[in-house]
């Protein structure tokens, strides 16, 4: 308007050598609106704040996208707001007014503090107060879990409506499950139509969509699980050597979707753009990668993909080579992941191999099988197996990655045989479990794993979780979320801080469970509490990495040690293997800066086959 503009060209004006500038007139114009566009109030704050402590539920235009928002201490509009969502048990997070009101759910310490109120203001996870300690919130926020997902105040808009409100609010992205966030108004309109009772908007226009970045404590350092807002699409400044490579495009894995572009030395991230099995994630990596090629001035000379044939986002990297004429790089699964804290590291080109302990769900090996439970020596242009988990089935195929009572089975079957079933009750007696296995088709499911028909072999650490989580009935048929067994096993352990008991397993490079579940059961049979068996589970995993390692880095005494892959975001095993291996002189690595999930996945694609393509 002519007022700001004056004051916009005025030396002497204090405006003048700012780069915003706006006000009441010309400034961003607030609006509550039904699911219709249409106003429902001229006083937009005082409204929402009355709707949300009436009970409703509220799309509301945050910085990167729509957000969905309710009162966190209601438990009947918080189980609503998952039934709208079709978000079954996956957790909320929530948004406080500040730290005190923080202190009043969870155990907030300093070094928390710092990362829960810095410029990025991520969700952090913070162990949660006992309920007879803590401001009462809704049951159903985070169900089977020991942390909360927290967050303060991040734009001016959650500031000026809590200003109206004495109770935190569950925010979580602005989508139906599975979907993107929504970042348009007229988009949220249509997308959240059965979801949200009324619409907080604004108009001005959200260019780039950012989901919440997630960050947790362990070992003492904040580590992101993932990285949207308030951290991309800043840079990482690689080795010095990398400042000759040739542009990189690396274009990531299909869970926790990001791609890379890697140019003069920097390789910059995407942020966080969901699973690529979702038609909506597709265009919206191809209006991101578009964005930042535009904003980057980038053109790439090598694309690099995921040796996974059947990946969506290595389809999409192999159209894009195909179309430029550009030669196609494939990086390995695990390989990338190690290569991902090697850059973030600092570690140059020619730096020596390191010896990488890759723990995660499933990942294509390149001997044609899937692996999950690696150990490599590898640097940035190779890497050579030295061990890895024994090979299980996953019955079923894709199925026995959401049911984990397969994977129990599956280990049943590979610990005591063909008659597992009738084994485990000969010498452990009538197990809680036994019940609930005896009534899926455990007979068909022993004879395709017997046949090899429909269940592929997998070294997977992930399905290894599922199996101990199912055999202690948590998720037993179903899991609803990534992830969720294995988070709820490790909340089970944590329940028991004091247990130092752990299972017998077999030395090799080849690592066997069998004295793993000898163990379990017994102890089932003995009566022992669930979380002391989570607590014993993870100690004996933990254990077994290390004495793999001890013995593989014999002849390699200096090399560094790389933790990654989804696993090891379970904050127990991360900070017992560091701390038993920092006690064996080894140099730990672990990300940090970049998730450990496939979210760090086009990192290490970019930076070997920039390696590779230097002469």
């Amino acid at each position: 308007c002519p007022d700001c503009q004056r004051e916009y060209d005025d030396p002497g004006d204090r405006r003048f050598h700012a780069q915003p500038n706006a006000c009441p007139q010309c400034g961003p114009q607030l609006a509550l609106v039904d699911r219709k566009g249409q106003s429902l109030s001229d006083d937009p704050m005082d409204v929402s704040a009355e709707l949300l402590q009436a009970g409703r539920i509220l799309a509301i235009k945050g910085l990167g996208g729509f957000q969905l928002a309710c009162d966190a201490t209601n438990a009947g509009t918080v189980a609503e707001l998952r039934r709208r969502k079709h978000r079954a048990a996956k957790p909320f997070a929530l948004m406080a007014r500040d730290q005190a009101q923080v202190a009043l759910f969870s155990h907030l310490d300093m070094a928390t503090a710092d990362v829960l109120a810095s410029p990025a203001a991520p969700i952090v996870l913070i162990p949660a107060r006992k309920k007879d300690q803590m401001q009462p919130l809704a049951d159903e926020i985070a169900p089977g879990q020991g942390r909360l997902g927290i967050m303060l105040l991040n734009t001016a808009l959650h500031h000026l409506l809590f200003q109206r409100l004495d109770v935190p609010l569950v925010m979580t992205s602005g989508n139906l499950s599975g979907e993107p966030q929504v970042g348009g108004n007229d988009q949220a309109l249509e997308r959240l139509a059965g979801i949200a009772d009324a619409w907080l908007v604004h108009d001005r226009d959200i260019v780039n969509r950012l989901d919440d970045s997630v960050v947790q404590m362990a070992d003492g350092s904040p580590r992101l699980l993932r990285r949207a807002r308030g951290y991309t699409p800043a840079p990482l400044r690689l080795h010095q050597s990398f400042d000759k490579a040739a542009p990189v495009l690396a274009c990531g894995a299909d869970l926790k979707s990001t791609f890379c572009l890697l140019k003069d030395g920097q390789a910059v991230v995407s942020q966080h753009m969901g699973d690529m099995e979702n038609a909506r994630t597709h265009r919206e990596f191809h209006r991101n990668l578009a964005l930042y090629s535009e904003t980057h001035n980038f053109a790439p000379a090598v694309v690099a993909v995921d040796s996974h044939p059947g990946y969506f986002s290595s389809r999409l990297g192999r159209e894009q080579a195909s179309a430029a004429d550009l030669p196609l790089m494939e990086v390995q699964h695990h390989h990338a992941h190690i290569a991902a804290v090697m850059a973030e590291s600092g570690f140059g080109p020619d730096a020596p191999p390191v010896l990488g302990v890759v723990l995660d769900g499933l990942g294509f090996g390149d001997d044609g099988t899937i692996w999950g439970g690696e150990f490599l020596r590898a640097d940035f242009r190779g890497y050579r197996r030295l061990a890895h988990f024994a090979p299980v089935a996953l019955p079923g195929g894709e199925k026995a990655n959401r049911q984990p009572w397969r994977n129990l089975l599956a280990h049943l079957l590979a610990a005591f045989g063909p008659d597992a079933v009738n084994e485990v009750e000969k010498h452990f007696g009538t197990l809680p479990f036994l019940g609930p296995l005896e009534n899926k088709p455990a007979v068909t499911l022993a004879q395709m794993v017997a046949r090899g028909v429909n269940a592929p072999l997998a070294s997977s650490a992930g399905r290894l979780f599922d199996a101990i989580a199912a055999a202690l009935s948590l998720c037993f048929d179903e899991i609803r979320f990534e992830g969720q067994a294995a988070m709820e096993l490790q909340s089970l352990a944590e329940a028991a801080p004091g247990e130092t008991g752990k299972y017998p397993t077999g030395p090799g490079p080849t690592i066997r469970w069998n004295g793993l579940w000898n163990g379990i059961l017994a102890d089932l049979k003995s009566g022992v509490s669930s979380g002391c068996i989570a607590a014993r589970a993870h100690n004996t995993i933990a254990a077994t990495v290390c004495e793999t390692v001890a013995r593989i880095s014999a002849p390699h005494p200096r090399s560094p040690v790389v933790l990654t892959g989804g696993v090891f975001q379970n904050r127990l095993l991360l900070e017992q293997v560091t701390a038993e291996l920092n006690v064996c002189g080894h140099t730990v690595l672990a990300p940090q800066a970049f998730p450990a999930n496939d979210g760090g996945l086009s990192l290490g694609q970019a930076t070997i086959a920039a390696a590779r393509a230097l002469p």
